[in-house]
């Protein structure tokens, strides 16, 4: 196992299969104290294949335990996307004694000569998802004329009090609902006319989110976009905010609004069942992009997931739009706890480089500049010697930069080098909050308190030896940079 966990570019603590290849989060749930991630999975290669549920559980969203895999192929196909929900009060029939967990997901029927069939399917557990039986009555959902039809997100809506479907279908959403997870009726569709379709709408999300500093909720629709080689980003994730009543979803407005503005963030969705008590909306992705997804540095295991997240909304006071805001969870802040390296109160004059020695596999850096004056103010995270990653912000611009073209191989992908860019809302300009996840192949950044994230893979031979802190054409004064490693 300590041989595994030693090969290039795996994680210390991103979640990344000890073998093999992974892909979309499925099936986010928490059951039991503990956090189910379910994913796509090949056990038999390090690229896409013939799907299957793989399953990781953890106690802290940082510390991840692989276990056996979870769903196989059968008749009715490979599994596809999908997820899973607590059946608290035996809606379903599976559950005669006590809770349980039920997997909604998608069986993809590949017949030679035919056209690709998709329809979606349940399991259900009844020993906290280490073993899981299919009902025998799959599939539960069938629609002849959608090839892609697939990725069912289910939850309760108490209001209506029955189960919601959101399942991707093409370029559109569609909403199902069940009283009892089996049998299913359509209700409305979403998307024609509004939205990005530059690609495959897949692995859609709907929840209610709280605005921050107020009592108003609202809902917010995710839809990731597949690739699509006429534009230049790869696959990605918009989001929608409006009103949902158990049938339909209304958007506010007609913008397109990216989650992430790095390359590396897909097909994220959030955690079912999260106790009340908790409250937080929890959100994982997976850290890649179909652009070169299979063709990413790999050493007998491709693919990771980001970051777990907690998901807000928040009202821009510049323009009043309500925005995602995304905060790395507070456990994370549990991992990171030693502070490794720390300056403050320090003048970035014109061409000065500040440089903080810091040789660590994975760390936390947390940097507040104020008054800057700068025509750019850059952090460079040197892996080591040769390989470097950039990260810059123009104040006059509101703009923040990664740039990732020295920070290891990227001859896989014509596009992976290319600089990756962002404007920042809801933050002074002369300002600039910002932290940084770092681990062996990722650096993950949140600015602008959260209205702002950026993920970003980088295939580095280190994670860091050093730091560099410089303005040119200004000064920048840095209020405080800290480095935090672990215990």
């Amino acid at each position: 196992m300590e041989t595994i966990k030693k090969t290039a570019y795996r994680p210390l603590w991103h979640f990344a299969p000890q073998q093999n290849w992974i892909n979309d989060p499925n099936g986010l749930v928490y059951f039991n104290e503990e956090y189910h991630l379910f994913y796509q999975y090949h056990p038999h290669g390090s690229t896409w294949g013939p799907m299957h549920w793989g399953h990781a559980v953890s106690k802290d969203l940082v510390h991840w335990e692989e276990l056996d895999i979870a769903l196989y192929p059968d008749e009715n196909g490979t599994i596809f996307s999908g997820s899973a929900v607590v059946d608290w009060h035996n809606t379903s029939g599976f559950f005669p004694d006590e809770p349980g967990l039920v997997a909604v997901f998608t069986s993809h029927l590949e017949v030679k000569g035919e056209p690709a069939v998709q329809t979606q399917s349940l399991a259900y557990s009844r020993d906290n998802g280490r073993t899981w039986t299919k009902h025998e009555g799959n599939p539960v959902l069938r629609v002849a004329d959608k090839p892609d039809f697939r990725d069912p997100k289910v939850f309760w809506h108490k209001d209506s009090g029955k189960w919601m479907m959101v399942l991707a279908a093409g370029q559109t959403i569609s909403f199902y609902s069940s009283p009892d997870l089996k049998v299913w009726e359509h209700e409305s569709e979403f998307g024609d006319g509004i939205g990005f379709h530059g690609g495959v709408w897949e692995c859609p999300d709907l929840f209610p989110l709280t605005v921050e500093g107020t009592d108003e909720s609202k809902w917010v629709l995710l839809v990731s976009v597949g690739d699509n080689p006429e534009y230049n980003e790869g696959s990605r994730t918009q989001y929608f905010v409006g009103e949902f009543d158990g049938s339909a979803f209304a958007p506010d407005d007609r913008e397109v609004r990216w989650l992430d503005f790095g390359r590396d963030n897909y097909a994220g969705v959030s955690f079912s069942d999260i106790p009340e008590a908790d409250g937080r909306r929890i959100y994982i992705a997976w850290m890649s992009n179909w652009r070169y997804a299979n063709h990413v540095p790999s050493n007998g295991w491709r693919g990771s997931m980001t970051a777990a997240r907690t998901l807000g909304l928040k009202r821009l006071e510049e323009n009043g739009e309500l925005v995602i805001v995304q905060h790395p969870v507070e456990e994370i802040g549990t991992y990171f706890s030693r502070v490794a390296a720390e300056v403050e109160d320090l003048l970035l004059a014109d061409g000065r480089k500040e440089i903080i020695d810091c040789k660590l596999d994975a760390f936390e850096l947390r940097l507040d500049a104020e008054q800057i004056e700068a025509r750019e103010l850059g952090i460079v995270l040197h892996h080591n010697e040769e390989q470097y990653t950039t990260i810059t912000y123009s104040a006059e611009e509101k703009e923040l930069a990664l740039l990732r073209e020295h920070a290891g191989p990227h001859d896989f992908s014509d596009m992976f080098a290319k600089p990756q860019h962002m404007k920042l809302q809801g933050s002074a300009p002369d300002r600039l909050r910002l932290r940084i996840l770092a681990d062996a192949a990722s650096v993950e950044l949140f600015l602008a308190d959260g209205s702002a994230a950026m993920t970003s893979l980088v295939f580095p031979d280190q994670t860091c030896q050093k730091v560099t802190l410089y303005a040119v054409g200004g000064t920048a004064q840095l209020v405080s940079c800290t480095v935090l490693a672990t215990e």
